[in-house]
C-alpha cells in the first residue's frame, strides 16, 4: 500500500531544524525540485543539510543503509553524514513516514558536457576505494535490483505501456531475453553502491566531494557498479567517449584491478545497467505525479538511447569502447617483468 506523500511546510521545516539543533533556515530551504516531497534542502549558515522522507514500511532497508553509511564514515569515505536530533535519534516519525537528516559536503554537480577527465579519473579512484573498503563490511544486504527483480518489474510495467510503445517494447523484450541467457553471475562481488548516476555525485573542484543515495547499496558484482558509472559519466549527447572511459578505468584500476572474466562480461553488464535504469524509470513514470514524471521521462529516454547504442541499433561510439574492453586486461600486470622490460626474441 502506497502512503500519501508527506508535504512539509516552511514552518514545519523550521521546527524540525530546531529539533536537530540547526541554525535558522535560509529562505532558500524547501523541497528539492524533481523529487516531489521526498527530499528537502535545509540551507543554514553552517552549510546545507538534506532531509529525506521514507515510508515506515522501508524501516529495515533504512536501518541497513544507515548502518552502512556509519561504516563508510569511519573509513572517511565521501558519503552523506547522518545527523541525529537533540535526543540522539537517527530518524523521526511523522504521519506514516520517517524523516532522516544528512549533512551534505559542499560541492557541485557539473553538467555532463562540463565534466573533466580529472574528475572522472578521481571518481574511478573513489569507486575503487568503495569496493575495497566494503570488503570489511560483513553484513549481508540483499540486491533489490538483480536481473530476476528487473525481469519481474518489467513484466509488470509492460502491461501498462500504451500501444504506440511498440518499438520500445520490442527492444526491451529482446534485451531481457538476451541478458537472461548471457549475464555472468560468477564474478567478484562485494558491497556496491548499486544505483550510480550523475545526479548523486558531487565534486569540489576536481575531487569527489560526496557520493549519495546508498539506499540501493547491496552485495553485488563490482563490474555492475562500474557499468552504471560508464553509462552515467562516459556518455554525452548519446555518444560513448573513449577518453572518459579510459580516465575512469585508470582511476579505478589504480585501486583494484579487474579480472579477465570481468573484462569479458563488461559489455553485457553495460547493457544490463542501461536496461535496469530504463525499466525502473518506466515503473516510476507510471506511478509519479506530473512534475516528477517529466524528469523521469527524460532519464528514461536517455537510458533507452544508451541501450540502443549498446545493442548497436544506433551509432554512438561503441566500437572504440568494445576494443578498449577487449584489450583492457593487460597480462603484463601479472608478470614479474615490468612493461618495457620484456624479453626480446633472438633473430631466427
Amino acid at each position: 500500500m502506497t502512503t500519501e506523500p508527506l508535504v512539509l511546510s516552511k514552518s514545519e521545516l523550521a521546527e524540525l531544524a530546531t529539533e536537530y539543533g540547526l541554525p535558522k533556515l535560509a529562505a532558500s530551504s524547501g523541497a528539492v525540485a524533481g523529487w516531489g516531497h521526498r527530499r528537502y534542502h535545509l540551507d543554514t549558515s553552517k552549510g546545507t543539510y538534506e532531509l529525506r522522507v521514507r515510508e515506515v514500511e522501508q524501516e529495515v532497508d533504512l536501518r541497513r543503509e544507515l548502518d552502512l553509511l556509519g561504516f563508510l564514515e569511519k573509513h572517511n569515505f565521501p558519503s552523506p553524514r547522518l545527523v541525529t536530533d537533540r535526543r540522539g535519534r537517527q530518524f523521526l516519525e511523522r504521519d506514516g513516514h520517517y524523516l532522516v537528516l544528512f549533512k551534505i559536503p559542499s560541492g557541485e554537480n557539473p553538467s555532463s558536457e562540463s565534466l573533466t577527465l580529472n574528475q572522472i579519473n578521481n571518481f574511478g579512484h573513489a569507486l575503487g576505494e568503495l569496493h575495497t573498503i566494503g570488503r570489511g563490511y560483513k553484513k549481508a544486504i540483499e540486491n533489490r535490483f538483480g536481473f530476476d527483480r528487473i525481469f519481474e518489474t518489467y513484466a509488470a510495467v509492460r502491461c501498462q505501456m500504451p500501444a504506440y510503445f511498440k518499438k520500445i517494447v520490442r527492444t526491451l523484450d529482446e534485451e531481457t531475453e538476451y541478458l537472461g541467457n548471457y549475464l555472468e553471475t560468477k564474478l567478484p562481488k562485494g558491497i556496491i553502491h548499486g544505483t550510480l548516476y550523475k545526479g548523486n555525485i558531487t565534486f569540489k573542484g576536481e575531487n569527489v566531494a560526496c557520493i549519495s543515495d546508498f539506499d540501493a547499496a547491496c552485495r553485488g558484482k563490482y563490474i555492475y557498479d562500474l557499468a552504471t558509472v560508464v553509462n552515467a559519466l562516459c556518455c554525452d549527447d548519446g555518444n560513448y567517449m573513449l577518453d572518459r572511459f579510459e580516465a575512469l578505468m585508470a582511476g579505478y584500476e589504480s585501486i583494484r584491478t579487474l579480472s579477465l572474466a570481468e573484462w569479458d562480461s563488461f559489455p553485457n553488464e553495460l547493457r544490463f545497467a542501461a536496461l535496469r535504469f530504463s525499466v525502473v524509470r518506466l515503473h516510476e513514470f507510471f506511478n509519479a505525479d506530473a512534475e516528477e514524471a517529466r524528469r523521469i521521462n527524460e532519464e528514461f529516454k536517455e537510458y533507452l538511447q544508451r541501450l540502443r547504442v549498446l545493442r548497436r541499433e544506433k551509432e554512438g561510439g561503441m566500437e572504440g569502447l568494445l576494443m578498449a574492453m577487449a584489450t583492457g586486461y593487460d597480462y603484463r600486470k601479472y608478470q614479474r617483468v615490468k612493461p618495457g622490460e620484456e624479453e626480446v626474441d633472438e633473430p631466427a
